[in-house]
């Protein structure tokens, strides 16, 4: 993807933000330690944070029914056939066990709507919709990185 140099800059600047703020959260947590960091609870709490997105097909779920429930045809949520179509080469199976389990992580809420037949519905739930808006300055950063997002340059 070619971007203006300027919003380019943006992401660029946005990014540097979120590193900065990091930082001062590490520092606060670090502020609190009487001694030395606890290094397992760190470890632990990093490993649970990550758990989200680093199983595949979580991140691709989690994006396609939060890209698919901003448009007014996906108000209610996302059916599961709806999503199955849209997630290319995942097995029914595979897609009804990670559904459940983006549910047990509180990411995903499963909402069955009690008609003739019955409908089920799946939806970010809060904390979805938060994981993966702090996911992104991550993904924008990898974009970058990877060099898949570029500065159009005037000639």
């Amino acid at each position: 993807m070619t971007i203006p140099a300027e919003d380019y800059e943006k992401v660029r600047e946005s990014i540097e933000a979120v590193k900065s703020e990091g930082r001062k959260i590490r520092d606060i947590f670090e502020s609190h330690y009487e001694g030395n960091v606890d290094l397992e609870w760190e470890t632990d709490a990093a490993v649970s944070a990550l758990e989200v997105f680093s199983h595949r097909w979580n991140v691709e779920i989690l994006a396609t029914i939060f890209l698919l429930g901003r448009t007014d045809e996906y108000q209610e949520g996302v059916r599961f056939n709806q999503l199955r179509k849209k997630l290319r080469g995942i097995s029914s199976r595979t897609l009804s066990d990670k559904l459940s389990r983006c549910q047990e992580l509180g990411l995903v809420d499963r909402i069955v709507v009690d008609s003739s037949p019955v409908r089920v519905f799946y939806r970010l739930t809060t904390h979805g919709i938060s994981a993966g808006r702090l996911i992104s300055p991550l993904i924008a950063y990898m974009k970058l990185h990877q060099s898949r997002v570029v500065r159009h340059r005037h000639r």
